[in-house]
């Protein structure tokens, strides 16, 4: 057992008003909405009357929804429904890593964690938490599962490449407490993940056991002090990876084989000795999904579902089935597995949040919903602007060796279209199907032809031919995604396929990386390659004006992985 959590010290400051919900709304309840409250549920659909029904049977906690596709209102509708019915106000979360669009498809996107460092500006990333918090309040959510405070050690790591703020601890920190600074201007409970930390290695806990390697000095340097910063400066609450430490869970636990070496979701030395005893950590710890096979495939599911509690983790991500994880938690309890003073701290820890950010007395008043009007925030001016000046000081270009830009209408007009996509799954977040679309609007909208490659064929033919029916090539990547595999790399539809960028000596060839930063390692023969983050309209119509040389590229603060650590990438 870990520290026991005090509610008047941070990152709670409860009073003794508050103090005293806490403990009588806990001695009011039954032994099952005490089991409730340790789950966070997921609705994918929205779907109000499945949500009421979970909410009334087994007293959840938490909710989390599916937000891509879903407007503002019917997010906005969907949280008022479920609220009016939970006895005990909901923690509901949503992933808003680079700015409101993680809380609704209407949202504002600011930037990326990659964006954000290539920018160099403190600025950028308060403004992708504040337009984060502020489009998450309007619409009713009240827990914020971002920034990600992993460190980007291994450049072939995708699962965090573009969520992460840095390659080193003190470029996480500079930017993540940014990030949170404006996060904290709303209402909105703070979160980082993926504790212990990702970004050592390149596989996706979604589909393995992750494992950070890094030793124990070596982790004190680096992910230990950006965790002992956040918690020190009074962050609320911290999610759990299906991330090992084999190293300090050595040290913690003398004798311990590697055999027994567990995710820190389920294991106490790195939740309860580790994050809330040495680095002092008194708020609320989140599993990461439950059904990510970094959890799923460390022991049968009835055991680890009571386990992560035992383990020091207050909350559980997520029912596979509700009845069946439901008695495997409360089972848990009446068999030992949770003992009674582990139940009530982590009790006191979930309601202490919600009491910290004022849900019991919101939910007196018949506030817990903000006014239907605050909607207007989502999309604003104001956000936009932020926008736009976040696409403007991000956009990187990496090199143009030859000095092959700017192309312009006048001197290039006739263009070939390359617009890479996943070949098969992206994991667990779609693609935007409108992206070749729109990539191909904005560079008609300035003057230029443009002929749509297919991307069907061999790289086959009169290269004199191809050289003299187009002007230069462009190639956007909109490769995305995880959860599909546990890396994701360029993989052309057809062998020695003809998007493949043979043409480098035929014609000008830009390409462009609308995602992940390291693309590098797959297409090394360019000389002209751009990072811009994101795939938004406005990111494609200002790196459109750069390439023409209507405005400069001002993201320069790139770290050195977007070479993939190969001397070929930077001729």
């Amino acid at each position: 057992m870990g520290k026991l959590v005090d509610l008047k010290a941070k990152p709670y400051y409860l009073n003794d008003e508050a103090v005293a919900w806490v403990e009588n709304t806990i001695a009011e309840m039954t032994i099952e909405e005490k089991i409730g409250q340790l789950f966070i549920t997921h609705n994918p659909t929205l779907d109000v009357e499945l949500a009421k029904e979970v909410i009334k049977k087994y007293h959840i906690g938490g909710q989390r929804y599916k937000d891509s596709g879903s407007t503002s209102k019917e997010v906005y509708d969907f949280i008022k429904e479920i609220q009016s019915v939970s006895k005990i106000p909901l923690l509901v979360a949503a992933n808003c890593d680079n700015g409101g669009d993680g809380c609704c498809a209407d949202g504002t996107y600011i930037a990326t964690g990659a964006a954000v460092e290539a920018s160099g500006s403190e600025e950028v990333a308060y403004n992708a938490g504040y337009v984060s918090g502020r489009e998450e309040q309007a619409v009713g959510v009240n827990w914020n599962f971002d920034p990600c405070a992993d460190i980007l050690f291994n450049w072939r790591n995708t699962i965090v490449n573009t969520r992460a703020y840095g390659t080193d601890a003190d470029t996480v920190l500079k930017y993540t407490s940014q990030y949170i600074k404006g996060l904290r201007k709303s209402n909105v409970a703070s979160c980082v993940k993926h504790f212990p930390g990702d970004g050592t290695e390149e596989r996706d806990q979604h589909l393995v056991l992750g494992v950070n390697e890094l030793s124990v000095e070596e982790w004190d340097a680096s992910f230990g002090k950006v965790y002992k910063r956040l918690i020190d400066d009074g962050l609320m609450s911290i999610m759990a990876g299906h991330i090992a430490l084999p190293e300090y869970q050595y040290k913690l636990v003398p004798g311990l084989k590697y055999e027994d070496v567990l995710p820190a979701t389920l294991a106490p030395e790195l939740i309860n000795g580790l994050l809330k005893t040495q680095l002092d950590f008194n708020g609320l710890v989140v599993t990461d999904a439950s059904h990510m096979l970094g959890m799923a495939a460390a022991m049968k599911r009835k055991d680890y579902v009571p386990a992560a509690i035992a383990a020091g983790c207050d909350m559980f991500l997520f029912f596979r089935d509700f009845e069946e994880d439901f008695n495997f938690m409360l089972n848990g309890y009446k068999n030992g597995v949770i003992t009674e003073e582990r139940l009530h701290d982590a009790l006191r820890r979930i309601l202490g949040l919600k009491a910290a950010i004022n849900l019991h007395n919101l939910k007196k008043e018949g506030k817990l919903t903000p006014p239907e009007e605050g909607l207007i925030i989502v999309g604003c001016p104001e956000h936009i602007a932020m926008a736009k000046e976040a696409a403007d000081k991000s956009i990187s270009l990496v090199k143009d060796t030859w000095g092959q830009l700017p192309l312009r209408p006048e001197t290039h007009k006739r263009i070939k279209l390359h617009v890479l996509r996943n070949v098969e799954t992206n994991g667990i977040y779609a693609q935007n199907t409108a992206t070749t679309d729109i990539i191909k609007e904005e560079l008609e909208r300035v003057g230029f032809e443009v002929t749509l490659h297919d991307g069907t064929s061999r790289a086959m033919g009169s290269t004199e031919e191809y050289a003299n029916s187009w002007d230069a090539a462009l190639i956007f990547s909109d490769i995305r995604g995880y959860a599909g595999e546990n890396n994701y790399r360029i993989r052309w539809a057809v062998p020695m396929s003809s998007d493949i960028p043979w043409f480098v000596y035929e014609m000008p060839t830009v390409f462009v990386s609308l995602n992940f930063t390291t693309h590098l390692t797959d297409v090394p023969m360019v000389k002209t390659y751009i990072n811009a983050y994101k795939n938004t309209r406005e990111v494609i119509r200002q790196t459109i004006q750069k390439i023409m040389g209507e405005s400069e590229f001002k993201g320069t603060e790139f770290n050195e992985n977007v070479w993939c650590n190969k001397w070929e990438t930077r001729r």
